[in-house]
């Protein structure tokens, strides 16, 4: 059975749930003429809640373990003499027996064994799926009368919703971290075993990259030098930030300060169209239009501009970024309270003065976390860089030659036929370390900008 149609049965259960808590709560308090704790809908939430968590827990159990138990008692009907087997050809009887049940046809003729296992399989399927239904239906019933009996004038059903949606909250968190802790990890692990084949000391201050093949504990391999591809990297976001920062907080500035609300309501949007559109479309309009046009705008004051360089990645990724830095700058500045405008205005400062000196001091605090968003933005992106950087891994400081950068180069390691025991592939985890690394940097860095400026302008 589908689980997730059933779990949005359970769903639509809970919004009837709802009316009926706000319902038997209302009729709780005319009856006894008291005045209820809570609002009606905390009480209707409440029942929902009854309902829907028993349910949903036990949906999520059958999702976890419900294929599990059902193997595990086919695989204990099968003859001794199969379960002996090798765990791969293990593998492949189950896999033909679970084709059998589902009524599919297998290669050559079905042994005694496997008709009668995918027999047993479909009976214990179907079970599960009645055990599954059932229990749902009991625990939402049992949830439902359990709360509705709870309804009183006096219970507290707000303080109760609340704990509930706190528990939630942490639990998205937790969720959220041990993510977090979970990525860490595999790098971490992944990175020192290549660190076993590389010397961290060649692979963080080397100036050549050309893996190959290397034997454990060798301790040296020139040909894993991070540097060029971390050049790369800052060159790209260099040009981007020099192409988007300005443009960005230019706009932002015009349409919070200058722009008036007609033209306001519809050039916003427009641009953050920009944002929506898929970085593959940049890269084929860097590879097809922005490369060939700086590179014709080169030759034309005498300037050697390849169609696939740093620039043209540089270019359309800072085009790409603009949308990010002046949707959240203009977001910080209008929050920036009328009463500082005001005052500056009244001791006869001009508008652009206004601007300089009280508008944007004020909002810098959000307009460096903007920035430094956009930067992390940059420092991530793939696509435009796979098409419009050239992939050249050479250390060079000559933004019109073709680059290569660290996303890229994790791309390439991990592509195609790998041995994830190799140094090859190990060295796709360290890159994706460092750039974990640099961008936790560049997040301390702004919460201490933020932090300083806020003390000062609050």
């Amino acid at each position: 059975m589908n689980t997730v149609w059933l779990a949005i049965v359970v769903l639509v259960a809970m919004g009837f749930a709802y009316q009926f808590g706000t319902q038997a709560s209302r009729r709780a308090a005319v009856s006894s003429a008291t005045k209820l704790h809570s609002l009606p809908g905390h009480y209707g939430m409440l029942v929902a809640l009854w309902l829907g968590i028993p349910a949903l827990a036990v949906i999520l159990l059958f999702a976890l373990f419900g294929d599990t138990v059902v193997r595990s008692l086919v695989m204990g009907a099968l003859p001794p003499d199969i379960l002996a087997l090798p765990q791969a050809e293990l593998l492949t009887v189950m896999q033909r027996i679970q084709a059998l049940a589902s009524g599919f046809g297998v290669l050559g003729e079905p042994a005694a064994y496997e008709l009668s296992a995918a027999e047993r399989l479909r009976t214990l399927q179907t079970t599960r799926d009645l055990a599954l239904v059932a229990g749902v239906a009991a625990a939402a019933a049992a949830g439902l009368v359990f709360a509705l009996r709870r309804i009183s004038p006096s219970l507290r059903a707000r303080n109760e919703v609340e704990a509930v949606v706190k528990i939630l909250l942490i639990g998205c968190s937790t969720v959220a971290i041990l993510t977090t802790v979970g990525i860490v990890m595999s790098l971490v692990g992944e990175t020192l075993r290549f660190f076993s084949y590389v010397s961290p000391v060649d692979f963080f201050f080397g100036t050549v990259w050309n893996p190959r093949f290397v034997t454990v504990g060798s301790g040296s391999a020139d040909g894993y030098g991070l540097l060029p591809l971390l050049w790369g990297t800052v060159l790209i976001a260099a040009i981007a930030m020099l192409v988007s920062l300005p443009v960005g907080l230019m706009i932002a500035i015009y349409m919070a300060e200058y722009a008036p609300p007609k033209l306001r309501a519809v050039a916003k949007p427009l641009i953050e169209i920009l944002a929506g559109v898929p970085t593959i479309v940049y890269g084929f309009f860097a590879l097809t239009i922005a490369g060939p046009a700086l590179s014709g705008a080169g030759a034309l004051v005498g300037l050697d501009i390849r169609a696939t360089s740093a620039l043209t990645a540089g270019v359309v990724m800072g085009i790409m970024i603009i949308p990010f830095i002046s949707s959240l700058s203009d977001d910080i500045i209008t929050q920036v309270p009328r009463t500082m405008r005001d005052g500056s205005l009244g001791l006869g400062a001009t508008r652009s003065e206004t601007i300089k000196r009280v508008v944007l001091p004020a909002a810098l605090p959000g307009i460096v976390g903007a920035f430094l968003l956009a930067v992390s933005r940059a420092i991530g992106e793939t696509m435009i860089v796979v098409l419009a950087a050239g992939n050249a891994p050479v250390l060079q400081p000559n933004p019109f030659e073709s680059v290569s950068t660290v996303t890229v180069t994790i791309v390439k390691q991990l592509t195609g036929d790998i041995d994830f025991a190799s140094p090859q592939s190990l060295v796709a985890f360290a890159l994706g370390l460092t750039l974990f690394v640099l961008t936790l940097g560049l997040n301390v860095l702004a919460l201490y900008i933020v932090r300083k400026y806020r003390e000062q302008y609050e």
